[in-house]
């Protein structure tokens, strides 16, 4: 008779799919980072009292665990000519997701495609110059061999900016208050 299989431990927010832990001393060093992000390493070993060799060797673990993402600068769409942006939700021939998903990401004005759960399969943000040049990209998504249906909606005002910190700051003070 098999022994029974233990039970899987409950997930802990703080470790990524990776199975990396990002622990108070991490989330320290992507708080500097993150409001630092040109700064060199002995810069953030100081403002975090450790070691360069100790903050070099944790940012090349966050990165080759790809907690790190691209250090692409944010910048402004309008500022490139596109003020105008918009989520397209698409509905998908399920066998053609990859396909499609590689598709969209062919067309300039896409910045970036979710696969999601619900009605729709993808949420793709997109830019574009005005509402005639929004209906001409949100025609070229709908073109896509495989894409159903679409429902786009325009980005009248940015509330809250995409951020971390928060996040960041409470990793580092809930595991700072812990008992060791």
């Amino acid at each position: 008779m098999p022994s029974p299989r233990p039970t899987d431990p409950p997930l802990d927010p703080r470790i990524d799919p990776t199975g990396h832990r990002i622990d108070d001393v991490d989330a320290r060093l992507l708080l500097a980072l993150a409001e630092s992000p040109r700064a060199t390493v002995l810069a953030l070993a100081e403002r975090v009292g450790l070691s360069r060799n100790t903050v070099q060797a944790r940012l090349s673990r966050l990165d080759q665990h790809r907690v790190l993402g691209g250090f692409e600068r944010r910048i402004d769409t309008a500022a490139l000519g596109y003020p105008l942006v918009a989520y397209v939700t698409v509905q998908v021939t399920q066998s053609r997701l990859d396909e499609v998903g590689a598709a969209l990401g062919q067309v300039p004005e896409v910045l970036e495609v979710l696969g999601i759960s619900g009605q729709s399969d993808l949420q793709v943000q997109v830019v574009a110059r005005d509402a005639d040049d929004l209906y001409r990209v949100a025609g070229e998504l709908l073109a896509v061999d495989g894409v159903e249906r679409t429902t786009t909606g325009l980005v009248m005002r940015r509330l809250v900016d995409y951020r971390v910190e928060p996040l960041l700051r409470r990793i580092a003070a809930s595991s700072s208050e812990a008992p060791r």
